[in-house]
Order: C-alpha cells, then structure tokens, then sequence
C-alpha cells in the first residue's frame, strides 16, 4: 500500500508535530503518547523536540540517528487538520 510521502513538519507546544503530506492533508500527532518507549524519552526536552526535520524523501520525521517516526505512523494515527 503507497502512502503519501511528508512535505513538512513543525513542533508546536505540548509536544504536538504538524505534519503536512504531499496529498495536501495535515495531520497533529501528538508525540508524547510514545514517552512510554525509552527510544522517544529524549523528545520530552523541548529544544530537541523543536529540531524536527522531514528524512530526504518524505518517509519519516526525524530528530537524529536514533529518533524518527514513519509516514504511516503520522498519518494514521494523526488527526486530520484544516
């Protein structure tokens, strides 16, 4: 199954992403739901959160070698937005 490809992503407080894909859908994802996996504990720091980066080709956001989330988690688990 194709899923749309990330165009931009941005943090906004309380540890929510914006993400928009190349279909034109936004989504808000709320990041801290995955507190709870030691891989996702170092986003509680804000700074870090913040530097959310789209990975070359739209396949995940990520923060650094470790820390990433895949299209497919975004976009179905996101709620969509206008």
């Amino acid at each position: 199954m194709k899923h749309s490809k990330i165009i931009s992503a941005y943090a906004i407080d309380n540890h929510v992403l914006i993400v928009k894909f190349d279909n034109q859908v936004k989504r808000k994802y709320d990041v801290s739901l995955l507190f709870n996996k030691e891989m996702f504990e170092p986003l509680k720091n804000p700074v870090l959160f913040k530097s959310v980066k789209v990975e070359k080709g739209g396949y995940a956001v990520i923060w650094n070698d470790s820390i990433d989330i895949s299209e497919y988690e975004l976009w179905y688990h996101g709620q969509v937005i206008c």
